[in-house]
């Protein structure tokens, strides 16, 4: 008997693994979805980047990682769009910034597992209406709305300038564009912009290539513009410019409208705190983007009028 039981365990065992297995790859192409890599060991080094910022980072982005496709999975969303972690990345996202932006508290958890779980939906939604690319729209608004209800909608801190690095100006602005591809996931650390590169290049050193120019174009921008030293030794200008920029080069692989859709970020970041007094977030990297890819559209439509 006791060896019929161990079969049958030795039997049953392997049947558990690959559904497991396949879980992780789908929350790891989640996080890898982030910075538009469909690759498991990108969001591997996505999340090893998060948790050398910062380890309630990585626990966030764990949170909504999981939680955004598990709630697809339960609403039937699609099988492949599942798979291929477009509902995770939204949600990863959402406990990133709950981390980030909010006290570690049991109610700043709750809201991140609310909005993660909501961010699935949304996404859904958001790819059936809109006839374009909705890039990190969910998050956006489910962002919004989770700092809306924790009574904190207001941007980021920035740290004094004299300490943000300790090389100012054009001495630190190597670490400063590192820390803007970074702060696509709130982490605005050298070090963790380097595990990102890294991962973007895992799956394509073309757009990795892409990213660090985009990031290095808006703190560029930013520095022409005299914007505060303090938010772009933070990355704020850079992380915008590289996600625009990489959305902008897989609309079109050139770098033409990539590095307009990098410059485009920048004015963009401020315009939302200042006007409309929520956190930029990534909503200047979707404007810019779908502000590029408008023109690439009438571009192409009057070079077929002129044929």
């Amino acid at each position: 008997m006791a060896r019929k039981a161990q079969q049958s365990a030795a039997t049953a065992s392997p049947a558990v693994v690959p559904a497991a297995g396949q879980t992780l790859l789908v929350v790891l192409r989640g996080l890898g979805q982030v910075m538009f890599q469909r690759h498991a060991v990108t969001g591997l080094l996505f999340l090893v980047g998060l948790a050398i910022a910062s380890p309630w980072l990585a626990v966030g982005a764990g949170i909504g990682g999981v939680i955004g496709p598990l709630v697809a999975a339960a609403l039937r969303l699609g099988s492949t769009d599942i798979e291929d972690g477009i509902y995770g990345y939204n949600s990863a996202l959402v406990g990133i910034s709950a981390a980030a932006l909010l006290p570690p508290t049991v109610i700043t958890w709750g809201l991140a597992v609310a909005g993660a779980a909501l961010a699935a939906p949304v996404t859904w939604l958001l790819r059936r209406q809109l006839h374009f690319p909705t890039y990190t729209t969910a998050f956006v608004l489910v962002a919004w709305g989770m700092l809306l209800a924790a009574g904190a909608l207001g941007d980021r801190p920035l740290p004094p300038p004299a300490t943000a690095f300790a090389r100012p100006g054009w001495e630190g602005f190597v670490d400063e564009v590192f820390a803007g591809v970074a702060e696509v996931m709130f982490s605005a650390n050298a070090i963790s912009g380097l595990c990102f590169l890294a991962g973007i290049a895992v799956s394509s050193w073309r757009q990795a290539v892409v990213a660090i120019l985009g990031a290095a174009l808006g703190t560029l921008g930013a520095m022409y513009h005299g914007d505060p030293s303090g938010a772009i030794a933070l990355g704020i200008y850079g992380y915008n410019a590289s996600l625009a920029a990489l959305a902008a080069y897989l609309a079109r692989p050139s770098l033409v409208p990539a590095a307009l859709a990098a410059f485009a970020s920048v004015p963009l970041v401020e315009f939302f705190p200042t006007t409309l007094g929520v956190p930029a977030l990534t909503a200047p990297f979707i404007m810019s983007a779908w502000i590029v890819l408008a023109f690439m559209a009438i571009d192409t439509a009057l070079g077929q009028r002129a044929a």
